[in-house]
Formats: C-alpha cells, structure tokens, sequence
C-alpha cells in the first residue's frame, strides 16, 4: 500500500492545480457569456458540490474510497473534454452548465475519499506521524504546482505572448487564435490524475459493503458520520475552528484584488502575488511540520487566529503599496490550518467512518465561507444604505473595518466553547 502515498500526492497536484484559475473570470466572459451566465454557474457548481459532498463521502466508506477516486478522475478527463471543446454560439452555455455539474461531482467524489484513502494506507504503528509528513510534503508539492499553473496559466491566455512565443520556435499555426490553451493544459494533466487513480489499491483492511443495498448503507454512515460530528465535542470545535479561519481567509482571496486597488498596487502585480501567496506554502509546511511535534491543539489554535488577526488589523490599516504584507499572515494561516485540522480529524476519526467525516469537514468549509461572503455583502450593503455617497472604493475600505470586530468576537465564543468543553468529559465516537 506505500505506493499510494505518492500517488495520492501526484493525484491531488494534478487535480487542483488548474491552468485557467487566475483567468477564469474572463475567459468565461471572452467567450461570450454574460456576467449573469458566469454567475449561474458558480451557482451551479457550489449547489452540486454541496449536494453530493456528503453523500458521496459515505458511499466511499460502502463500496471503496478507490472507485470514488476513480469516478473523480474520469469525471475531470469528462469535464475538461466538454470544456475545451464546447462550440460557442447557442450550446455553449448549456454545455459548460453541464461542465460545472461535471466538475461539482468531481469534487464532491474526490473530497475525502482520496485522504482516507491515503491515511489509511499507512502502517497502523506510528501512523499519525507519518500521515503528518504526508500532508507536508503535500502541501510543498500542492503550493509549486499551483505557482506554475498561476504563471503558465495566464501566460498560456496572453495573445500577444503566445504569438511571439511561436514566431520565436518558428510555429505560424496562428496559436493565438484560441483563448482556450489553460484549459487544454487542464485537459492534459486531467489524464495523469486519472491514471493515478487507477493505479491506486484499496488498502487490505478495508471492509467493502456487505449484501444490503450500497445506498442504504450509506444512508447509515452518514447519519453515523453526523452523530460523531454533532455529538463528538473535541471534533465539533476542531470543526467550528477550520470554518471560521477557513472562511476568513478565503474571503481575503476573493477580495483580494479589490484590496490591491484600495492600497494602489498596479493590476499587472496581481498574478505575482497570487503566485508568491502560492510559494508560502512551502514556508507553511516546514513551519507545521516543526510545529506538529511540539505544540498541542490548544496552543496551535490561538497562534494561528493570533495570525489572522494581525493580517485583518493590517487590511484596515489599508497602508498604501506596503499594506501588501498582509499576504504572508493569510498566505501562511491557510496551509498551517489545513495541515492541523486534517492531522488531527484523520487521528480522531474511525477507519469506518473516515471518508465521511473528511466530507462533512468539506461541506462545513463551504457552507462557512458562503455564511462569511453573504454577511460581508450586507455590511456593504449597510454602509451604501447609510445616505453617505461613497466610491466602491471607500465603502470597501470601511467595510474592512468589521472585519477583525467581527473576529475577535467569534473568537472569543469559541474559547468559551473549548473551555466548557476542558470542563467536561468527551463523549465516545460511537
């Protein structure tokens, strides 16, 4: 079972790494959506991911975390293809909104199953130490993989460069015709990630369904999953913790060039912090990796919100071209968050129940950041209210000002949460 460590590893680089992110928005819209079509299939997409997250989590824990591995390669090879290949004109639209439910499914089937998986493949002595230099060793490959489809992406989307690129090479097949060379290469490394899924094994301890329906069984581990979540209280903080810095930061990510702009940072600099943002994830690793044998939840925890807080104190501070370091505290919480909170979910967690629970981890993040966007839009909204005529920019830069309000406020519910909590007996995971 050793080999599916790297296979995990390669799988997990050649899924997310994807070459049309930093020019997703408007490669969409040069293709001759609308900003309304763009924004139904976001919806489209989040909806389908936040409909089958769970449930495909506990199908995996029935039938195999492999064959789900396996149906979210092939499901990628699927969407990209439709991608890549979808004529414009009047099936263009319908067609990517088939791609987004492609690639929903994909997601939700990969999510979970490929880490339970690998946690699972690992020899039983010593296991959550090695598991931890698993996930560093993931997150270095992960954060230069995404460096280069931020750079070779958007190069790969730049007309102009990819003329002169073939005139240098001396190619005239007229490569800048099309806007879609980042999702070809998607395209390409979709095949990869589906053949190391398929060389993947299912690890000898694991127990497929017995004679009963798969779906039913599921239905069972998912209510499982639920009351362990729900009721198991050290995994239900861990859980509040991931979604409120989770949250956080990702809402940082999708504001950030509206940030960039408020302290004048030209837009040309935007995709080389996008792909410095990417390289602190090395840093990250190493500093968890250290971090891991040393410190316990209850110290890692208050460091990295302590972190957070510093970099949303710095966002309203709003400091002209060298407000930019507030990426490192945000570029560096992330991975740190992500290394602890699947270190310790995969150590508390059952074998059985495993790919379900990481699912409901991945439903929980999603449906945090959703809850932290839709209150950041109505404080927005409170300020355009208040009669005051304000530029985008300024109402932006005010409504920066809630931020660590709000977070220190959470913050502090949650240490009252974790200290009834240190007052009180947990409960089994059964």
């Amino acid at each position: 079972m050793s080999r599916n460590i790297p296979l995990f590893i390669a799988f997990r680089v050649f899924f997310n790494a994807r070459f049309y992110y930093p020019v997703l928005g408007v490669l969409f819209l040069d293709l001759g959506l609308s900003l309304e079509q763009y924004a139904i299939l976001n919806v489209i997409w989040a909806a389908t991911i936040l409909l089958l997250e769970i449930p495909s989590g506990a199908l995996a824990d029935v039938i195999g975390r492999r064959w789900m591995v396996i149906l979210a390669g092939a499901l990628m090879v699927a969407e990209m293809a439709v991608f890549a290949f979808a004529p414009v004109g009047e099936w263009l639209f319908p067609l990517l909104v088939f791609n987004r439910i492609l690639s929903g499914v994909a997601e939700a089937c990969a999510s979970g199953a490929d880490e339970a998986l690998a946690y699972d493949s690992l020899p039983i002595e010593g296991r959550d130490e090695k598991w931890r230099a698993v996930l560093a060793n993931l997150i270095k490959w992960s954060s230069g993989a995404f460096f280069v489809a931020m750079i070779v992406g958007a190069l790969a989307f730049d007309r102009h460069f990819l003329e002169a690129a073939a005139a240098f090479i001396g190619w005239s097949g007229g490569v800048g015709n099309s806007t879609r060379w980042p999702v070809y290469l998607t395209l390409a490394t979709s095949i990869p990630a589906l053949l190391c899924a398929l060389a993947m094994r299912e690890p000898t301890d694991f127990k497929p369904a017995s004679g009963r329906h798969p779906m039913h069984e599921a239905l069972e581990k998912i209510i499982a999953g639920a009351r362990f979540v729900f009721f198991n209280k050290r995994i239900r903080l861990l859980l509040l913790c991931a979604i409120f810095f989770d949250s956080v930061v990702r809402l940082f990510l999708t504001f950030g060039s509206n940030y960039y702009r408020l302290i004048g940072i030209p837009e040309f600099a935007n995709g080389f912090l996008g792909s410095f943002y990417a390289l602190l994830g090395i840093l990250a690793a190493v500093i968890a990796r250290r971090a891991a044998s040393k410190l316990t939840p209850s110290v890692v925890f208050p460091l990295l919100a302590a972190l957070i807080f510093a970099g949303l104190l710095g966002l309203c501070w709003a400091t002209p071209i060298w407000g930019v370091w507030v990426v490192l505290p945000f570029g560096l919480s992330m991975p740190i968050m992500s290394y602890f909170v699947s270190s310790y979910l995969n150590q508390w967690t059952d074998s059985t129940l495993r790919a379900t629970v990481l699912s409901f981890r991945g439903m929980a993040l999603n449906i945090g950041y959703a809850a932290a966007g839709i209150g950041f839009a109505a404080i927005t909204s409170s300020i355009r209210a208040s009669g005051t005529v304000l530029s985008e920019n300024a109402i932006f830069g005010k409504a920066l000002l809630s931020l660590p309000v709000a977070f220190a406020v959470g913050w502090i519910v949650l240490m009252v949460l974790a200290w009834r909590i240190r007052r009180e007996p947990l409960r089994s995971a059964n």
